[in-house]
């Protein structure tokens, strides 16, 4: 029987290690999607729909609104409970544009393939259909207008935010040391909940 060999693993340190995560804000979503030019271009060119930036923020800005009317929260709980909401919308505009971005560089690298004459195998295909390239392009318009869309309701979730609490959206952020609380204390503490 043949031995078999292990290798060690280093004993786990117990410290933990804390990751600072980007605070993702309406302004950084807004700088990778589409704005509304662009999109009225995306639109045209490509025979797509035009978003309704217009509607879709208002509408999204009623539904928070009518939403938290129904709530039976104190002021602090309807704010912490709308932080996350539209930071949810927020963080939603952001990837679907990061996502956009991805596929705007995925059509121009298939474009130029096409365009070079000299590569035989990255020639359109049958006439009549699609070329890869040119889906890749329709594609990306098609997220691009998404992302708008998303950009709009987000933009229409942070007003409600404003609206709503009285004071301007910020991306929640985690503070930098969590309060110490001697393990006696936390043990009384607990004791008050009963068991």
């Amino acid at each position: 029987m043949a031995n078999k060999t292990r290798t060690q693993t280093a004993p786990k340190s117990a410290t933990r290690i804390t990751q600072t995560r980007q605070a993702i804000t309406l302004e950084l979503a807004a700088s990778v999607c589409p704005h509304g030019a662009l999109a009225e271009n995306l639109s045209r060119t490509f025979g797509l729909d035009p978003v309704d930036t217009a509607g879709i923020r208002e509408s999204t800005e009623e539904h928070l609104a009518l939403a938290s009317k129904e709530l039976p929260l104190s002021e602090k709980a309807l704010e912490m409970h709308l932080q996350r909401i539209v930071g949810a919308y927020v963080s939603s505009a952001f990837g679907a544009g990061q996502f956009y971005s991805g596929k705007v560089t995925q059509a121009r690298e298939l474009t130029m393939k096409v365009a070079n004459e000299d590569r035989d195998e990255d020639r359109d295909g049958v006439s009549g259909f699609e070329s890869r390239a040119e889906r890749a392009r329709i594609f990306a318009a098609e997220m691009g207008l998404q992302a708008h869309a998303l950009l709009a309701a987000a933009e229409g979730a942070v007003s409600a935010y404003a609206h709503l609490t009285g004071s301007e959206w910020k991306p929640y952020e985690a503070p930098s040391q969590a309060p110490s609380v001697s393990r006696g204390s936390a043990a009384a503490q607990m004791g008050a909940f009963g068991e």
